[in-house]
């Protein structure tokens, strides 16, 4: 038993103990080493454990929480192509139309780009639900720094009927809503720069 005493004191490293903590006193059947660590200016025999995942079922807030999540996020992975195609566009033509002196040749130019904005815009905005339409909405003004209702406003006689009612049945009571990356739309913002990454690696 000595001699495992005596091996026990070799083998104890104490350089980590802190000089005001006094080091261990082995009795005579100390002879195995055991991990310590120094816990409230005691030396405690301790172990590491294997991670352990504790689960619980959702309570019914939570579960909602977790579905608002889910449906918002779809959202904008679903418009936020739509959204970032339609903010290149519509900066384009906003550059062009401040060039532009006259009502006749800003009507003209609008309409020489209709072709382009039906193309775009017609189809996809067909196939969106109400709550994705609304989406869209906020992500297009994210792109440009516009309102949407003054987006409308602007182009909506270069539109066919269908495509201006589409959108009218969509977000007739939402059009002049802004987009606040900093406070309502603060959730919106953290999925949208999630997506970005993937666009820019």
């Amino acid at each position: 038993m000595m001699a495992g005493h005596a091996y026990a004191q070799q083998q104890l490293d104490t350089s980590n103990i802190p000089p005001n903590i006094p080091p261990p006193q082995y009795g005579p059947y100390d002879t195995i080493l055991v991990p310590a660590h120094v816990y409230n200016g005691e030396i405690l025999s301790s172990r590491n454990m294997e991670m352990t995942w504790v689960t619980a079922p959702m309570t019914p807030a939570m579960r909602r929480k977790m579905e608002e999540w889910t449906r918002l996020r779809n959202a904008v992975y679903v418009t936020y192509p739509y959204a970032r195609r339609a903010g290149i566009i519509m900066n384009d033509i906003n550059s062009k139309l401040a060039l532009l002196g006259s009502e006749g040749e800003r009507k003209a130019y609008i309409a020489s780009r209709e072709k382009e904005l039906k193309k775009e815009f017609t189809a996809p905005l067909e196939q969106l639900s109400i709550y994705q339409g609304r989406i869209l909405m906020k992500l297009i003004n994210r792109q440009t720094g516009n309102n949407c209702y003054n987006i409308i406003k602007d182009y909506k006689g270069g539109f066919t009927a269908r495509f201006y009612q589409t959108v009218a049945f969509f977000f007739s009571s939402n059009l002049k809503q802004p987009y606040d990356p900093k406070g309502e739309d603060q959730t919106i913002e953290v999925i949208v720069q999630e997506v970005e990454r993937m666009y820019h690696g």
